[in-house]
This record gives structure tokens, C-alpha cells and sequence, in this order.
């Protein structure tokens, strides 16, 4: 048996291991909660209950040991999300069902060593709930609030998109370009999208705003080239009067998967790069484009996936930003943010503004006024839009697709609209 067969069945049995572990336990608690129900009630609650169950365990094995390469990959991104959102409310229960067993442990080690003072029999109503009845019913509307939130997340949220418009002040912008205006798109993510009408809305809303050149930062997929197929097309109509152009994002090399050789990996981002051109995307792997604006120079540097977390980066920016000192403006388009402290802003200085995505904001958080929360925070030092240092700027753009989970709360999808004035 090789490295790989071993790691998967592994995967599945931690995987299945840990999914029992939290059904059987929140069964004890759902059976307390029912307790006073009906007969017909308590069955319907524990057939589905372990009706999800064998589901689960099913899906895990066929998500760790099918073949990788016949896998659809939509269906593992709504397994992933699915399954999230029904044990993340579980685990959202389970401290309630412990507080409710840490009580009864201690009122019978009490009990045990005749340390509970002796009470008079209580005069209960028939309709007044014990605490063990309400730690149970707590646990259960605990679990319903993300089971609610996430699903609304992918019902509503997902494609729920939203044209951001903000303005970046350049003192050494030409007065040819004041004014020029460029749109975003990000982490489309082909695979995990599924109603093709909302995902055209979100296109022509960016085609609305009429920018004068798009950028695409990356992650076009989930795993497999084959997943924009579908939509080759649609993203086909996306057009600037000074064209369309895009990078590759840590999802675009095949990097998560499981290749019969490295050959396929490679055939397969081949197929990648020709989805860009079929799209009429000008693609940047570590090069650049001089543009003639109005007869100023602006160049368009474009560099490979290239993250201070990761070990294995495709990025060089020494052959993104060559000859490109001459230009009167620079745009950078890298695709994950944690790039332009790293190296960016430390060794060229010459670039004024970086595009950037990945981050998703987490895909969940809080957006109201001034108030910006989401857990991105703690991983990216800039995880979602405009940030400035040192007379340098990079926009971090929210995502216009989801990965892991189908849906969104409160970080929707973004379409971005950037204008450049003069200082």
C-alpha cells in the first residue's frame, strides 16, 4: 500500500472516528430535550438524526477514498459545506450537554459521599422544566442559530454580489490617467458556483460600472480545470476597452490534489491557461504588460502565486517587474495579500498600487459602518479592502466565488471599481 492510500484511509477513519463520537453524544441530549414529546415526534427527531449520520459517514468515505480524478468536485465543496454546518451547530450544542452532565455528576458524587444538605420534596408543576430539560432544550436552540445563519449564508449569501467603488490618490499619477478606472474581480472559484443566472447578474454589474481595464486576481478554480468549462462563456463576456488581465491563485496549480503523476498536474494547468485565453484573459505568469494610455506608460505587472505561508511558491517578481522602471505608473496583480509586506513593500517601492484576494474575508464576519470583524483578521494582517503604507496601496478584494463552505454571512461577494486620481 503507498504514501498516499495510507494517508487517505487514515483520513477517513479519523474523520468517521470523530463524526460518531459528536452524534452519540448529541443524541443523549436530544432524547432529554424530547422527552415530553409526543412518540411520533421522537422518532422523526432520531431517525433523521442518524439518518445524517450514515450520510456523513458515507460521504467521508467516498470523499477520502474515491478515485480523486473522477471526483466531481462540486459535490465535495457541498459536502464540505453541508456537512460543516451540521456538526459546527453539534459543536455549538455540546457545551450545554456538558454542563448539563458535569451537573449531574456532581449532584450524584454528592449524593455518594452525603455531601448535599437534605432538601424537602419539591412541589414541582407537571409543566415546569427541570434543569436538565432546559440545559437540553438550550443546547438544541444553541445548535439551531449557525445551523439557521449558515444555511440562510448559502441561500442568500452566496450570490449576493455587491460592486464596491473606492478611490486611491496618486501624487505622481499623470494627468492623462486621472481618472482611469479599474475593475476587480477575484477567487471566482468555478467549481463551488451553482446558479448561473445570479453569477451573470454579478458579471453585468461589473460590466455596468464601465471600467476601462479588469483585472482578475486569481483562483479561477477549485481543484480541476474542468470545473469552469461550464462557464467559459459567461466570464467570456467581461471586456475593457483596454482588455482583461489575470493571474493564477494558489487553487489554479492542482496543489491539493492527488495526480497519478506530475505529468497530469501539468497537463491539467495547461488546460487552466487555455480557459484563459478562451476567455479572453490575458494571463501573466511573471511578466508584464506596457500599456500606451493616453501616450503615458503604465505597466501591468502580473506574479505567479506567491504567499508568506506557504513553502511552495510559483512567484518571481525579479521577472514580473522587469523593464518596467520606466513606466509612469505600476499596478501589481498578486493574489495573496500577505505578498505585499513580504516582499512588495520591502524591495519595490516603485509600485504604487497591488491588487490582491484570497482571503475571502473568511467568507463570514461583520460589515456595519466603521465596524470590520472577521476572522480573516487574525491570519491576514490586510484581508479585505483598501489599505495604505508608505505611499504604497493594495486593495484586497472579498471573493466573487466561496471554497469550503457554498455560502456567505455578512462578507458578501465583491466586485470592486478602483479610480485613480491625481494628488
Amino acid at each position: 500500500m503507498d504514501v498516499t492510500w495510507l494517508y487517505r484511509i487514515k483520513l477517513a477513519v479519523l474523520s468517521i472516528g470523530i463524526f460518531m463520537l459528536i452524534d452519540v453524544y448529541t443524541f443523549w441530549g436530544l432524547r432529554a430535550a424530547l422527552r415530553k414529546s409526543s412518540r411520533w415526534q421522537k422518532w422523526v427527531a432520531y431517525g433523521l438524526h442518524w439518518a445524517v449520520m450514515v450520510g456523513t459517514v458515507s460521504a467521508a468515505l467516498w470523499y477520502c477514498l474515491a478515485d480523486p480524478l473522477n471526483f466531481q468536485s462540486v459535490w465535495r465543496e457541498w459536502i464540505l459545506g453541508i456537512a460543516g454546518i451540521i456538526y459546527l451547530s453539534k459543536i455549538v450544542a455540546i457545551p450545554f450537554l456538558i454542563a448539563d452532565d458535569a451537573r449531574r455528576i456532581y449532584l450524584r458524587l454528592a449524593r455518594l459521599f452525603k455531601r448535599r444538605e437534605k432538601e424537602a420534596p419539591a412541589q414541582t408543576d407537571v409543566n415546569t422544566l427541570t434543569r436538565s430539560e432546559f440545559l437540553s432544550k438550550a443546547a438544541v436552540v444553541a445548535g439551531a442559530i449557525p445551523f439557521t445563519t449558515l444555511s440562510f449564508g448559502i441561500l442568500s449569501g452566496a450570490h449576493d454580489y455587491r460592486v464596491l467603488r473606492r478611490t486611491i490618490v496618486l501624487p505622481n499619477l499623470p494627468p492623462a490617467l486621472d481618472g482611469l478606472r479599474i475593475g476587480q474581480i477575484s477567487d471566482i472559484h468555478s467549481g463551488t458556483l451553482f446558479n448561473r443566472t445570479a453569477i451573470q447578474g454579478g458579471v453585468d454589474l461589473l460590466m455596468n460600472e464601465k471600467p476601462d481595464i479588469i483585472f482578475f486576481t486569481g483562483d479561477l478554480i477549485n481543484y480541476y480545470s474542468r470545473e469552469v468549462r461550464h462557464y467559459l462563456p459567461l466570464f467570456a463576456t467581461l471586456r475593457a476597452p483596454l482588455g482583461v488581465y489575470s493571474i493564477t491563485g494558489n487553487h489554479d496549480y492542482g496543489d491539493y490534489n492527488w495526480w497519478p503523476s506530475r505529468e497530469a498536474q501539468l497537463a491539467d494547468f495547461e488546460l487552466l491557461k487555455a480557459a484563459h485565453k478562451t476567455m479572453g484573459f490575458d494571463l501573466l505568469l511573471n511578466t508584464n504588460r506596457i500599456l500606451r494610455i493616453h501616450g503615458e506608460p503604465v505597466a501591468i505587472i502580473g506574479v505567479e502565486n506567491w504567499s508568506a505561508r506557504r513553502t511552495h511558491n510559483y512567484g518571481r517578481m525579479d521577472l514580473a517587474a522587469q523593464n518596467t522602471d520606466d513606466a509612469a505608473i505600476r499596478l501589481l496583480l498578486s493574489h495573496d495579500p500577505s505578498h505585499w509586506d513580504a516582499e512588495v513593500r520591502k524591495l519595490y517601492r516603485s509600485i504604487e498600487v497591488t491588487f490582491a484576494g484570497h482571503t475571502h474575508g473568511f467568507q463570514f464576519g461583520v460589515e456595519a459602518g466603521d465596524l470590520r470583524w472577521s476572522p480573516a483578521q487574525y491570519m491576514f494582517k490586510q484581508w479585505e479592502d483598501l489599505y495604505h503604507e508608505d505611499g504604497q496601496y493594495i486593495y484586497v478584494n472579498r471573493g466573487f466565488g466561496c471554497i469550503g463552505y457554498p455560502g456567505r454571512v455578512g462578507i458578501l461577494p465583491e466586485l470592486t471599481v478602483i479610480e485613480l486620481k491625481r494628488g
